[in-house]
């Protein structure tokens, strides 16, 4: 079955290359019995890969099962997952079947993995390498055979590091990573989503023209951080279907009633718009970068003022941007040039080899490329902690790479 059969089937919507890699990952390993890690934010559609992991595997025919790990007491997991013998605690006042139990032949999906107990993550370790578990108040040990998919919206790695999560078990559930991108890096992907959820929200309440959205609206949309990702977005659209019976067309004030306001530190790194148009978000992300590097203009003057002085330089190290030269304090005007002076071996304090006028770039691309390079420089071309740095997927950074041919 080619890729786009499988997105009609399980009504998968989007182009993004992230999303069809995670795609073709889930059916090449679905005839296998290898448990697998799906990871991503929540409402990014880990289940959905979960039931076409199952839906395509030898254990179609058998049973399928959900468990929320999150959603259940710590105190009752381990009667959940394994079931348990009359009297075994107060309330159990017959045996009852588990999980592991009920799902024999099938495919269970663990979804919020990573919220297990350290307890009942040892005796999941065991069902996953024996096969085998103990009803909680027996003694027996029984045999299962059970699929496992789980999936995690939290750093696992992290989790580790914290010793809330056991290492042996993550490698396990592990053997198969499956990474789904969040929506705001499927930009492309996103009015395609919401003409579909129009669609099919205006099908459902019988109403005879589905929603649409204005130009401005439809920017407003694409530079949104969707926190809450497809679920969010989908919710959104079925809000506005139902209450703008008259307004069939949503301009981007009115949009903006629907769209949660979200903290600072979730507005996206930065947006160049499809019309070359600089939106709010834009703007908004280039004062913090011009504020950033404002910052480390004041503490590289403070750091050679001493020097320029005669002084001794200070043991602070220098500020990661400046790695060549120095920037001077900049005068009032419209993007006045960069003054770099780099010194002599054998010059003075106060004595300077040539001075160089550069004008800086305005370029958002050029930016985002300095910063690609130094963050790979920095981390010596290891492109995991270069993506950590930049605060994006590794997946990103190397369509980045590729995009902007950076050796």
């Amino acid at each position: 079955m080619d890729l786009r059969s499988i997105k009609q089937r399980y009504e998968i919507i989007g182009n993004s290359p992230e999303l069809d890699r995670a795609i073709e990952i889930a059916m090449v390993v679905s005839p296998t019995d290898l448990s697998v890690l799906i990871s991503g934010e929540s409402g990014t559609g880990k289940e959905v890969i979960a039931k076409m992991i199952h839906q395509n595997s030898a254990r179609k025919h058998g049973p399928y099962n959900t468990l929320n790990c999150g959603a259940i007491p710590e105190g009752t997991i381990d009667s959940e997952l394994f079931g348990h013998e009359k009297g075994s605690f107060t309330g159990a006042h017959e045996a009852r079947k588990g999980y592991f139990e009920v799902t024999d032949g099938g495919t269970l999906f663990l979804d919020e993995v990573g919220e297990l107990p350290l307890s009942t993550q040892v005796r999941l370790l065991r069902v996953l390498e024996a096969g085998e578990f103990i009803r909680v108040g027996s003694s027996r040990s029984q045999k299962t055979s059970v699929r496992v998919v789980a999936a995690t919206n939290v750093d696992m790695r992290q989790a580790l590091l914290k010793g809330t999560f056991r290492e042996d078990l993550y490698y396990r559930l592990n053997a198969i990573p499956i990474l789904l991108p969040p929506l705001r890096e499927r930009s492309s992907d996103i009015h395609l989503l919401f003409r579909w959820f129009a669609v099919d929200a205006a099908q459902r309440y019988r109403i005879s023209v589905p929603i649409s959205l204005t130009p401005d609206a439809q920017q407003l949309l694409n530079s949104y951080r969707w926190p809450g990702n497809v679920r969010q977005l989908r919710n959104i659209v079925e809000q506005m279907n139902v209450i703008e019976k008259e307004k069939r067309v949503i301009d981007a004030n009115k949009l903006r009633f629907y769209l949660p306001q979200v903290s600072d530190s979730l507005l996206p790194a930065l947006l160049i718009p499809d019309n070359g148009a600089q939106g709010p978000n834009e703007r908004e992300a280039l004062y913090l970068v011009i504020r950033k590097l404002q910052e480390d203009v004041n503490a590289l003057n403070e750091h050679f003022h001493s020097y320029l002085n005669g002084g001794e330089v200070p043991q602070r190290p220098l500020p990661p941007t400046f790695r060549e030269g120095i920037l001077m304090p900049q005068t009032a005007g419209a993007h006045p040039p960069m003054i770099i002076e780099r010194a002599s071996a054998q010059a003075g304090p106060h004595d300077v080899e040539q001075t160089e006028v550069v004008e800086e770039s305005l370029s958002l691309e050029d930016k985002e490329k300095e910063m690609i390079r130094k963050a790979l420089t920095k981390h010596r071309g290891r492109r995991k902690g270069a993506a950590h740095e930049l605060g994006i997927s590794e997946r990103t950074l190397y369509r980045k790479i590729k995009e902007y041919r950076i050796t």
